[in-house]
C-alpha cells in the first residue's frame, strides 16, 4: 500500500534527524545490501549448526547427556536461525499466503463448503482469512 503525501514528508523528517543526528550510522546503514547481511547470517548459522552437530556426537561419544542435549539445542537454534535469514534474504517474512478471491460462480473445489471436509480444509486458512471470506460472502448476499 503507498504512503499518503503526509507519511511521505515525515518519513523524510525522520530521515533528515537521522542523517543529522547519526551520520556515521545513517551511512552504513544506507551503504548495505540487506541480502548481504541475510547471507552473512546464513553462513554463521550453518557453522553454528557444524558446531552444534559436534557437541551432539561428543556427548553421545563421551556419554555425557547434557553435552549431546547441549548440541542438539546448538543445531535446534542454528537451524531456525538460518531459516528465518533465508527467508528475510528471498523476501519472505511471512509464512502465511494471502487468501485468493473467488469470484461469483466459480468453483472453490470444496464440494459446496458445508461438508466436514471442506470446513477441514477451510480451517487452514488464518483467522484473518477466515473472517474477510465471511464478510466477502456477507457482501455478495450469500451466506
Amino acid at each position: 500500500m503507498p504512503l499518503s503525501e503526509h507519511e511521505q514528508r515525515q518519513l523524510e523528517q525522520i530521515e533528515q534527524a537521522l542523517y543529522s543526528d547519526y551520520p556515521k550510522l545513517a551511512q552504513s546503514v544506507r551503504s548495505q545490501d540487506p541480502k548481504v547481511h541475510y547471507k552473512r547470517r546464513v553462513v554463521e548459522a550453518a557453522i553454528g549448526f557444524v558446531i552444534g552437530v559436534g557437541l551432539l556426537l561428543a556427548g553421545v561419544i563421551s556419554k555425557i547427556i547434557f553435552v549431546g542435549v547441549g548440541g542438539f539445542l546448538v543445531m535446534l537454534a542454528c537451524a531456525m536461525w538460518a531459516l528465518t535469514s533465508w527467508r528475510h534474504m528471498g523476501g519472505v517474512v511471512s509464512g502465511r499466503g494471502t487468501a485468493t478471491p473467488v469470484a461469483p460462480g466459480q468453483a472453490t473445489g470444496r464440494g459446496g463448503g458445508k461438508s466436514r471436509r471442506g470446513r477441514r480444509e477451510r480451517s487452514g486458512l488464518g483467522f484473518m482469512e477466515r473472517l474477510e471470506e465471511r464478510w466477502r460472502r456477507r457482501q455478495e448476499g450469500g451466506r
